[in-house]
């Protein structure tokens, strides 16, 4: 039988809680899986007992902590990301220093939450990013865009110096890796995908841009994927970081 609230269609979403503290994994597990269209398949301590569990259950999201002992969330959502591609990780820790966001989101989390979020931001979140978003809390979120609007306003005066012989090309700062015509200010967008981009930026869903430009839910989703494309972005977070840079 299906349930409503099932976002799987009879396929539960299947979690990995992994956190070093035994009463937060334990509540946190026992919370999650009195949830409708849940399902809680392992629990570990710390990042080497995580990236082990992943490989055993192939959890469809890894609800991560950071600090923890014998391998940190960062060293365990990399080698998760790297080897199961289709388990995506969603951070739910206390800390917030700007290094720390950036390794996660870097180390490919889909989603960084602190500790503070209620029950229903992150169940909401679970089942947003098992269906292909990226969520930040709003705190997380103005320190990305802060830290990015600097990055991309000291990459745009670097732009600006005349070039010499010999010099490196400017480095993308959403994607170091990217080759130097990849940049997103080199990607035209029309006016609806600006449109789409600056409310994904917002931190609005498929569903409420969906609401507010008209369009199905399964529309917006392709305009997502074809503003991914455009703009180099491997997820959400990436295309609201560059959001930031085309406004800066």
């Amino acid at each position: 039988m299906t349930l409503p609230d099932d976002p799987g269609g009879g396929h539960p979403i299947r979690l990995l809680i992994v956190d070093d503290q035994p009463l937060i994994r334990r509540g946190l597990s026992m919370m999650l899986a009195t949830e409708p269209g849940i399902e809680v398949v392992g629990q570990a301590a710390d990042g080497l007992d995580a990236v082990a569990q992943a490989l055993a259950h192939a959890p469809d999201i890894v609800v991560m902590d950071l600090q923890m002992p014998r391998a940190s969330g960062v060293v365990a959502t990399r080698e998760i990301t790297a080897r199961l591609p289709a388990t995506r990780v969603v951070v739910l820790t206390t800390y917030d220093d700007d290094e720390l966001v950036f390794e996660a989101i870097r180390a490919g989390a889909q989603a960084y939450l602190l500790k503070d979020a209620s029950e229903a931001e992150v169940l909401d979140t679970i089942r947003c990013v098992h269906q292909g978003e990226s969520r930040l809390s709003p705190t997380i979120a103005r320190k990305v865009m802060e830290q990015f609007r600097s990055l991309a306003s000291r990459t745009s005066q670097a732009s600006d110096t005349p070039a010499h012989a010999g010099d490196p090309p400017t480095v993308d700062p959403v994607n170091p890796q990217a080759p130097p015509a990849s940049r997103a200010s080199d990607e035209p967008l029309n006016d609806k995908e600006t449109r789409i981009l600056d409310l994904l930026a917002a931190g609005k869903s498929n569903k409420q841009i969906a609401a507010a430009v008209f369009l199905a839910e399964g529309t917006v989703k392709n305009y997502v994927s074809r503003i991914m494309e455009k703009l180099h972005a491997s997820s959400r977070i990436e295309l609201a970081m560059r959001a930031a840079a085309r406004r800066s």
